[in-house]
């Protein structure tokens, strides 16, 4: 077996128990599908939504795009399909994002590839393209959406022109018609050369530069972002694929795609003096790969080609410690690349995502005790229409709407009670954290109409928390 000398090295630390192997759920793949010319690969990113109280994995092959209900980890069914607008075995990477119960989709392959904007809030009956088109690029090898303005950054975008725009953002102001925002080829004469992945939140940007290091800048005035921090050497480069941002701002996890390379924890507090005190690794051979990585709450989910899933406890941030694997792809590690390609660990349940490039998707059990199935604040999909936790569905907290939407100035909440208590209303960031605290009473049976002045605050998109005696609903909400 590909990892016993390492094992047996490496003996006493692995009997002390730090890692166990993940709890598989299922696993779902599609056997009439082709793999790709260049690695056969037949499947690529993965994503996860949620959806009418459910929860759907999306993943991509070379084919287009599948939405598999995960709802029942033990029993995961495709339930809606959309047809890539190149297939076949020409296509390796496929992209997703979501904003506002619209999921985002590119290829960075085929002449003929398009944006598309899939509708998905019918799930899981149906879904719907609302936008499929070449207007604003073609092809782009990796999306990220900044919820809290609207934004989606593609990096790079291939035009119609054949012309390469090393960053390109467009506004999603209205999430079916997506407009161009601005261009951007350098960030105050520092070039993006080599720009591969970025992470974005609140507009500052985490830029992963390949092979020339990495970046932080500011994007609040699309028309002049400033350059904030970056490195251009640090220990163990590679090629400066991905990362994620801690929840608490102040440590990116970064993965070097190169063989033998380590994962970095970066410590970003001060942006001016961007340093790398602590790398780690699977704990397999040379020749192992990182590959894609998400940060939730004290864990980091790595995706780590030939080594499949592999979690980190990162309650200390600068020593991340190895406490859960699993090995998605049999075959001896080699200087190619397969495997574990994308993982998704935001989904209510807790449960865990993996995209195999050959084997598909699988879903393994939360590792995160923390979790309560309740909608998470960071970094998840958005919800589409009201969720409610699985667990609580029947609870007595019923018929809520919230108006107008995007509200400006005053939100009014309406809601019935089969029964008098104490609730609480509250909005909530996307870090989880409270803005305003808008209730705290004890409310009489029936029929609630409240309303509140936020004229104060910040445009961008909030969640709207409703927490009774024994339950808890979250609404996604947007301030003008």
């Amino acid at each position: 077996m590909k990892n016993i000398f390492y094992f047996l090295l490496f003996l006493p630390i692995i009997a002390m128990g730090q890692s166990q192997e993940a709890t598989l759920l299922d696993n779902w793949q599609d056997s009439t599908l082709v793999g790709s010319n260049a690695y056969d690969n037949t499947y690529n990113e993965i994503w996860g939504i949620v959806a009418n109280n459910r929860e759907f994995a999306v993943i991509g092959s070379t084919a287009g795009t599948h939405f598999i209900d995960v709802t029942d980890a033990t029993d995961i069914r495709e339930v809606a399909f959309v047809a890539g607008a190149v297939q076949g075995p020409s296509i390796i990477h496929r992209d997703y994002h979501d904003y506002q119960c619209y999921l985002y989709a590119v290829a960075d392959e085929g002449q003929g590839s398009t944006i598309q904007v899939i509708d998905y809030s019918d799930l899981p009956n149906s879904v719907e393209v609302v936008y499929d088109s070449q207007e604003h690029f073609y092809r782009s090898h990796n999306i990220f959406i900044d919820t809290s303005s609207a934004r989606l950054y593609a990096a790079p975008a291939a035009t119609a022109q054949n012309t390469y725009i090393l960053l390109r953002v467009l506004s999603l102001d209205n999430p079916e018609a997506p407009v161009l925002l601005k261009d951007y080829n350098s960030i105050e004469g520092v070039l993006l050369a080599g720009i591969h992945d970025l992470y974005v939140e609140k507009n500052i940007a985490y830029l992963n530069l390949g092979g020339n290091g990495f970046m932080v800048a500011d994007f609040t005035d699309p028309d002049a972002p400033t350059y904030l921090g970056g490195m251009t050497s640090y220990p163990q480069q590679g090629y400066n694929h991905s990362g994620w941002l801690s929840e608490d701002g102040n440590t990116y996890y970064l993965a070097d795609e190169t063989h033998g390379r380590d994962l970095k924890a970066v410590d970003v507090r001060d942006l001016t003096d961007i340093s790398v005190p602590t790398t780690f690794n699977a704990e397999s051979t040379t020749n192992s790969i990182p590959h894609n990585l998400i940060v939730r709450g004290d864990y980091l989910y790595v995706s780590y080609y030939y080594d499949g899933l592999q979690v980190y406890d990162i309650s200390e941030p600068l020593n991340p410690q190895r406490i859960a694997h699993y090995d998605t792809y049999l075959p001896p590690n080699n200087s190619s690349y397969a495997g574990a390609w994308g993982v998704f660990p935001y989904l209510p349940s807790g449960n865990i995502l993996i995209s195999d490039m050959q084997t598909g998707l699988y879903v393994f059990e939360s590792v995160d005790a923390s979790i309560t199935g309740e909608l998470a604040a960071v970094g998840t999909s958005e919800n589409c229409g009201n969720f409610v936790s699985i667990q609580e569905a029947d609870l007595p907290f019923n018929e809520v709407k919230i108006s107008p939407q995007p509200f400006d100035h005053q939100i009014n909440i309406a809601f019935t009670l089969s029964e008098a208590q104490n609730i609480q209303l509250a909005l909530l960031d996307q870090t989880g954290r409270v803005v305003r605290q808008l209730a705290d009473e004890t409310f009489t049976i029936g029929q609630q109409q409240v309303s509140y002045a936020v004229s104060d605050l910040p445009a961008g998109m909030y969640f709207l928390e409703l927490r009774g005696e024994e339950q808890r609903k979250v609404y996604k909400v947007v301030s003008l």
